[in-house]
């Protein structure tokens, strides 16, 4: 079994953070990731919110966090995490692959995407309904299509779309959107955008295959067959801490709680990221997150 000071898992913008203070400790560093790196942040085709950054694309954020914590020494693993054990002070993680053993745990697998758990939702995932725009997007190139969603993330989304796009219908389920400002405004002055306010998807339409959808009133009987190549949704995400749940203390919607220094009730095991408590969930205080867990992660290793 390898033995490490430290192991991250998750490979985002706080699982990343983390490891760099981890590494700069002069600590034995892995991290774990079961997909790919950079997490939500990867998917955002404009990033507009890092200081001194005035714009870069969540791709290259992500490929410059990894090629400093790989530069800095952090060993690195595409492995999917099955379970956390704790025997003493020491945390055994079983990967599908292995085995690794370390006095300090950094939870940081963030979050995933929120599905609209309609009838025909499943059976076109991926033939004609997505959840990222960034990696499928271009495939609809010069066809009309449709996206769901009210946030950051939906405009971000839309407007990749409206640039590729014959024509982008974008429904949201109340009155208003609840992103950025300069993110609507942008999108309203799209003339190949339709903004529909006040609608939920209430099933996916297609026999042979993907057709449509179907939307009623969010406040309301009224319903609407709508038409079109394919369906972008874009209505948040949920706790990605299944793993989790029966070994630290989560809230009622699965994220896990934690203290301003990002330790779980499990001493030594931290969270940091999306998949905490918090009322923010940002590119910068996904790292605030990582720094402040790696750094009471040295402090507690020199304890035990």
């Amino acid at each position: 079994m390898k033995k490490y000071d430290i192991i991250v898992i998750g490979a985002g913008t706080a699982g990343m953070t983390a490891a760099i203070y981890a590494l700069r400790g002069g600590k034995k560093t892995l991290v774990l990731e079961r997909e790919n790196i950079g997490g939500q942040i990867a998917l955002s085709p404009k990033v507009q919110n890092i200081p001194s950054i005035e714009e870069i694309s969540g791709g290259e954020f992500a490929d410059r966090l990894f090629s400093q914590i790989t530069k800095l020494g952090a060993d690195f693993e595409l492995e999917n995490c099955l379970k956390i054990e704790k025997e003493g002070n020491m945390f055994t993680v079983t990967t599908d692959y292995s085995a690794y053993e370390a006095p300090a745990v950094i939870l940081a697998s963030g979050v995933k995407h929120r599905h609209l758990n309609v009838p025909g939702e499943e059976e076109f995932l991926g033939k004609g309904v997505y959840y990222c725009a960034l990696c499928d997007g271009a495939f609809y190139t010069g066809q009309d299509v449709a996206l769901v969603g009210d946030g950051n993330t939906a405009l971000q989304y839309a407007l990749l779309l409206s640039d590729i796009a014959e024509k982008l219908t974008v429904v949201t389920m109340f009155d208003k959107f609840f992103g950025e400002k300069a993110l609507e405004d942008a999108l309203r002055s799209k003339k190949n955008v339709e903004i529909i306010p006040g609608y939920v998807a209430t099933e996916i339409l297609g026999k042979d295959g993907f057709e449509g959808v179907r939307f009623k009133q969010t406040s309301g009987e009224k319903t609407f067959d709508l038409k079109t190549a394919a369906l972008f949704v874009a209505i948040g995400q949920v706790a990605d801490t299944d793993l989790y749940k029966d070994l630290v203390e989560t809230d009622a919607q699965g994220f896990v709680k934690t203290d301003d220094m990002m330790r779980t009730s499990v001493p030594g095991l931290y969270a940091a990221g999306d998949l905490r408590v918090k009322n923010v969930r940002q590119v910068t205080t996904a790292a605030s997150d990582g720094a402040v867990a790696a750094t009471d992660a040295l402090n507690y290793i020199a304890t035990v």
